[in-house]
């Protein structure tokens, strides 16, 4: 399948009750799974997680390109078979905001997931499934703040001192829907990558094992990196455009 790659203004996040036929109708089988899985990695953690069982464009009334998304509560377990299946539910989709990190020579930091992660070893921008958490008092869910929280979480950034994008790159890859965000931070790529890594280094138990700038498209033949994250670089990493400088 090809992947989808689109513009939007905002997100438009709302947390509602969903009975998924999936997790009742395969319950045996989760269970299985999920023990097999923790055999093989103690660390993993069946908490509650959110997941989306709508996603549609909209235009709102001042123009603005908007994606919707319904989503609802279930347990890790759930969505790690689900996924490990392959998404053999194509009614739910797995959405989660992405902070795309980029020095001010234009390379971009990506974090090397850690062993206790169930997707140890493979290249991300720091990111996780939002949670309960992000549920805002008036049912909004809020991926803005779960894309800053997992920042600060995994790298030891703030958020707040980065030039954020105006809009949001949101790429579809099937079940996945990666929405992200850049944030020009007005460091260069050694300074970022040394940053993060005397975080981790002061980290009991660190969900990264280490960071890396890619600042060229050779570097996507990696094997580690997931498709989603290739086509957003590709197309990132052809721009030259000069980043301009926060100012104060």
């Amino acid at each position: 399948m090809t992947l989808e790659i689109l513009e939007v203004d905002r997100l438009e996040c709302r947390f509602v009750d969903h009975h998924w036929g999936f997790a009742k109708e395969r319950s045996d089988m989760i269970e299985r799974h999920w023990e097999e899985r923790r055999r093989a990695n103690p660390a993993l953690y069946d908490g509650l997680v959110l997941l989306a069982c709508r996603v549609a464009r909209a235009t709102g009334e001042d123009g603005a390109r908007i994606l919707q998304m319904s989503l609802f509560k279930t347990r890790f377990s759930r969505f790690l078979v689900w996924r490990d299946l392959g998404w053999p539910d194509k009614s739910v989709y797995n959405c989660f905001s992405m902070p795309a990190v980029r020095a001010r020579d234009g390379a971009y930091l990506l974090g090397e997931m850690g062993p206790s992660h169930s997707f140890a070893g493979q290249l991300y921008f720091p990111c996780g499934t939002p949670d309960p958490s992000d549920i805002l008092a008036d049912g909004g869910v809020d991926l803005d703040g779960s894309l800053a929280r997992e920042l600060a979480e995994e790298t030891g950034l703030d958020a707040a001192e980065a030039r954020a994008a105006a809009n949001w790159t949101v790429i579809v890859d099937r079940q996945n829907v990666a929405c992200i965000k850049r944030l020009d931070f007005d460091a260069p790529s050694q300074a970022l990558a040394a940053k993060v890594r005397a975080f981790l280094a002061a980290e009991r138990a660190p969900e990264l094992t280490d960071a890396h700038m890619i600042s060229s498209p050779e570097a996507l033949s990696d094997a580690r990196l997931p498709p989603f994250m290739v086509a957003y670089l590709m197309r990132e990493l052809g721009r030259a455009d000069e980043i301009p400088r926060r100012a104060g």
